[in-house]
């Protein structure tokens, strides 16, 4: 029979180092653990045998927040940006003026939910010396050179850490750069042009990592994107792109589980009751 166990108060910020800093440091960790604990509330994680937990409700919740309010804000934005997107567009927000008056708003949620997750994320998201040693590697990851991973990529490979960052980054100037957009009268026109020109470089950046994220989440890493909608993950999927996770979440050897995997031919899924891994 297949064994299961729900949860919902784990996530990447605890499986990754506990920090004892600055107060302020505490505060973060406290006020996002009572958001974990609040949000898992209102749903659960089933993991299965031979699966780990990988993102909790409170994760998933914020990340799928983000994505809904980035696409209402990019479609809303390109339509008001390119005339050849206008009138196919803005019907889908109830015309040019709503779309007008709804963008800034999709914008305000994107940026509002990106920070929370920026909390959540952002003791897992620090950059280390290993993601140096990842960086000087990438040509072998983008060609898909090597099966696995490095034995040092931990919850988050330095890739997406990379892409992590420049969402933060790029969210900034798309705020700093939207307010005066949004108030032209205030700021006036020297830096209302200014927000346009920045604005719209912001907007092209997070829209290229997000087509890239997309696909390193679906066709790239089969496995990757129900992370993010059931929440686990086969034990397979983490020895092979996380297997400094997979040590400390198990306390196996990523190598040697892999090699064993190899060897042993699967059996048809008739007959055993477990899923079978990806």
């Amino acid at each position: 029979m297949t064994t299961t166990r729900t949860t919902s108060t784990t996530g990447a910020a605890s499986t990754a180092t506990t920090t004892t800093g600055s107060t302020a440091a505490t505060a973060v960790e406290r006020f996002d653990e009572r958001a974990r604990r609040r949000v898992g509330g209102y749903g659960r994680t089933v993991v299965r045998e031979h699966e780990l937990l990988r993102h909790p409700v409170y994760t998933r919740v914020l990340h799928w927040s983000v994505a809904i309010f980035f696409v209402l804000a990019a479609l809303s934005g390109f339509a008001i940006y390119s005339p050849w997107l206008f009138h196919a567009v803005t019907p889908l927000f109830g015309g040019g003026p709503m779309t007008r008056f709804l963008h800034p708003w999709f914008s305000l949620g994107f940026v509002a939910c990106f920070a929370l997750q920026f909390l959540n994320w952002l003791e897992a998201m620090t950059w280390t010396p290993d993601d140096r040693r990842w960086v000087s590697n990438m040509k072998e990851y983008v060609g898909n050179s090597e099966m696995l991973e490095p034995e040092y990529v931990d919850f988050f490979n330095a890739g997406q850490k990379l892409y992590f960052w420049a969402i933060v980054f790029s969210a900034i100037v798309f705020l700093a750069s939207g307010v005066p957009m949004w108030f032209p009268r205030t700021f006036g026109r020297v830096t209302v042009d200014i927000g346009y020109v920045m604005h719209d470089l912001a907007a092209l950046l997070m829209l290229g990592g997000f087509i890239v994220h997309l696909y390193e989440a679906t066709a790239a890493q089969p496995g990757t994107f129900r992370s993010m909608t059931r929440g686990a993950v086969a034990h397979r999927w983490a020895w092979t792109l996380h297997p400094a996770w997979y040590r400390r979440a198990t306390g196996r050897d990523p190598r040697a589980d892999y090699e064993l995997a190899a060897r042993t031919p699967p059996r048809p899924q008739s007959e055993t009751n477990l899923p079978q891994l990806p």
